[in-house]
């Protein structure tokens, strides 16, 4: 998780070496005007390719007032009798609508796709006062915004309920939900699952520190063993977590073989939905979530939950370090659950949608959608 927000500390590091709890109706959008920049010519290609032409498709975006606050929601499908789908991204912050349409397409066939671009994250960054939200930045309030969200889903299209996809820190929102309200889930998906804050921090600067030490990189080891004890015992700042995961991306704890995450953040530059101004509202958002938000998430666990009344999948890399799988799957083993599926992603570290987009898209089709099989119609 936090690998945008992250990105920019580790880049800078690198240079120097209560609100309403109702949901309110939402607001309609006309389709976006994206102020014209170097990546305009992409972006229109882009744009024509991905639009959703089927009879009975959506493709709209709208903002709802969600516990207080204005939040920009994207939904896309090309077939409104299926099953909906809600992503939510990770961070916190790291919103993944300016990047969902280089892997999405194909679930778009088979689900209505929800982005939602949470509080003070991308183009919600803009739609409120940022020192207003500052207090607002609590798991609570994203996993009770989550559900308002849904509430609202079910109304508008009509569905008795939902999939939940939870990434990164997504995921932490995601399971938030399932534990408080198994009832508008058909099924929770985590992916990249965060279980235990302290626990997942202890054991990739672990991994991390060890590679490094392998590969004798005598920088990368001064630099993490200058923050140790890492996490510490105290709040965790921004600054030490943007070291350690400046080295767990080089050594590919983010994307599976790659040592940096530029193929993924600037996939975002030919969004249909992301303009210029929207990519700094994304950066701006990041940056001031992470720096409000990571210190309260020091104590963020489930290990205390031992029992779902909803089935669960976990989509998890091998090789992440982002957030350590084997924490999540112990912690799997563990559960109670009308279903419990782990599916391993063997050539995938923390974006198996982005690294093994083939094999994402199958698994929900063959193994997540059937659970939906019941509300669709005939042939559906």
């Amino acid at each position: 998780m936090l690998y945008r927000a992250l990105a920019a500390v580790a880049a800078a590091l690198v240079a120097s070496a209560a609100a309403a709890q109702t949901a309110s109706p939402p607001i309609e959008l006309a389709p976006p005007s994206i102020p014209a920049d170097s990546y305009s010519p992409g972006r229109d290609l882009v744009t024509d390719f991905d639009r959703i032409v089927t009879p009975n498709g959506v493709q709209e975006s709208f903002i709802a007032t969600l516990g207080g606050a204005r939040q920009y929601v994207s939904v896309r499908g090309a077939d409104r009798a299926n099953p909906i789908l809600l992503y939510i991204h990770g961070g916190p912050a790291s919103v993944e609508l300016p990047i969902s349409w280089s892997f999405q397409r194909p679930w778009e066939d088979y689900f209505t796709v929800v982005e939602w671009d949470q509080r003070a994250a991308g183009k919600s960054f803009r739609l409120n006062d940022p020192q207003a939200m500052a207090p607002t930045l609590k798991p609570d309030r994203y996993r009770d915004d989550a559900i308002e969200l849904i509430e609202l889903l079910r109304k508008r299209y009509g569905k008795r309920k939902i999939f939940v996809l939870g990434h990164s820190w997504g995921s932490a929102v995601g399971l938030s939900v399932a534990v408080k309200r198994p009832d508008l889930l058909y099924a929770y998906i985590g992916m990249g699952q965060m279980i235990d804050f302290q626990e997942n921090e202890k054991k990739s600067f672990a991994t991390v520190l060890d590679q490094a030490r392998r590969d004798r990189n005598a920088q990368a080891v001064k630099e993490l063993e200058g923050i140790a004890p890492y996490p510490g015992p105290s709040e965790l700042g921004v600054a030490k977590t943007g070291v350690e995961r400046k080295w767990s991306v080089y050594y590919g704890g983010l994307a599976a073989g790659r040592r940096d995450s530029d193929f993924y953040v600037h996939i975002g530059r030919l969004s249909p939905e992301y303009g210029l101004d929207d990519r700094k509202a994304w950066d701006a958002g990041s940056d001031f979530t992470m720096t409000t938000m990571w210190p309260v998430l020091t104590n963020l666990s489930f290990e205390d939950v031992h029992a779902l009344k909803v089935p669960i999948f976990l989509f998890m890399g091998r090789h992440d370090t982002t957030t350590p799988p084997e924490i999540a799957a112990d912690w799997l083993k563990r559960l109670t659950a009308p279903q419990k599926t782990l599916v391993w992603f063997e050539n995938s570290a923390h974006l198996p949608m982005i690294e093994e987009p083939g094999r994402t898209f199958q698994t929900l089709l063959t193994r997540v959608r059937p659970l939906a099989a019941r509300d669709l119609p005939p042939g559906g």
